[in-house]
């Protein structure tokens, strides 16, 4: 690629949002991997396709960030401290727990050795987003002139940690670690409103977001979207599932009044900010039309994984042209 033959200088611009790409591929193949529950087959295929596309990704873009890291230590410092991008540092162990419960869909009980693998690796991961989210909370204790945050940077990237302490039932539920997800859970939980509420606060004093960070509203469906496959797999009473399926749905249709400003926007890697949302809601309408036995919802499921896919695929066909015209990798584009 045009990027890695201009010599190491552009890995400096690699900041950790180039593992939401991962976070996508993850979620169009369990988007798949679902829907082969009804349809095994072609379904299968493209969620194990999908799974490996992910899991390339985030081995490619880690090698590179650990050549960052080693090149360009000052470039992650300032990763760390700035307004917009410090929250994108929680994507780093969100890919490892969704690649982990991917696997934990797929290959569960195949093997003890692959199931103490898969719990390891999930373990870490959700340790590191613990760490993650108490390291990007901390930041409100301190003054704006430390480094604290201001409402101009109160944006849906915020969400991002609540994300990954929302995820940890899907999987840590399946590998017997229910005391540790389910409090995991409760964070994400009691973060969620938090965000909600400060985001709301931050349009009335504000304003609305600058232009390039409207594809982050699309973050806001990710919450109610995730907490809904939680209960689920609680068992917990469909009326409640179905009040959470219905707020993921307006936040979509509210993401996608923005739709005239999504086109006229040059691509950058926060278009990927839509891949996993989408996925995410596509995931909690496909289990709801079949677990709940919703006819109505079978043909909608389906349209929405059919537009999953074809989101995941422009994006990333957007991504290789990007880096071979030297668009990306930049201090604009990150």
């Amino acid at each position: 690629m045009q990027y890695l033959s201009r010599g190491t200088s552009t890995l400096e611009h690699l900041s950790p949002i180039w593992l939401v790409p991962v976070m996508g591929w993850c979620g169009l193949a369990q988007a798949w991997w679902r829907a082969s529950e009804s349809d095994e087959g072609h379904a299968t295929l493209l969620a194990t396709i999908a799974g490996a596309v992910a899991l390339v990704i985030f081995l490619v873009v880690s090698l590179l960030s650990l050549v960052r890291w080693s090149k360009y230590p000052w470039a992650v410092a300032m990763d760390m401290q700035h307004p917009d991008q410090h929250p994108f540092l929680a994507t780093i162990p969100i890919s490892i727990m969704l690649l982990a419960g991917l696997g934990v869909s797929m290959f569960w009980n195949v093997s003890e050795n692959l199931n103490t693998g898969l719990r390891l690796t999930w373990a870490a991961g959700s340790l590191l987003e613990i760490a993650a989210t108490l390291w990007v909370t901390a930041r409100w204790l301190q003054a704006k002139e430390a480094g604290g945050p201001s409402w101009n940077a109160i944006t849906p990237v915020l969400f991002i940690p609540v994300v990954g302490n929302a995820l940890a039932p899907l999987a840590g539920l399946t590998i017997e670690l229910e005391p540790w997800a389910m409090a995991q859970f409760g964070l994400g939980l009691f973060l969620w409103p938090v965000m909600l509420a400060l985001l709301v606060v931050r349009w009335v004093h504000v304003g609305p977001l600058p232009p390039r960070m409207v594809p982050s509203l699309f973050i806001m469906v990710v919450p109610p979207s995730i907490v809904g496959l939680d209960l689920l797999l609680m068992g917990v009473a469909l009326p409640w599932i179905w009040c959470v399926w219905g707020i993921a749905a307006f936040f979509l249709a509210l993401a996608m009044t923005q739709i005239n400003t999504l086109r006229n926007l040059p691509f950058g890697m926060p278009h990927w900010g839509m891949s996993f949302p989408m996925a995410a809601f596509t995931i909690l309408s496909l289990r709801l039309a079949f677990e709940a036995n919703c006819k109505w919802l079978v043909l909608p499921s389906y349209a929405l994984l059919a537009t999953t896919t074809m989101l995941v695929l422009w994006l990333s066909f957007a991504t290789l042209k990007g880096l071979q015209s030297g668009d990306l990798l930049t201090p604009e584009a990150g």
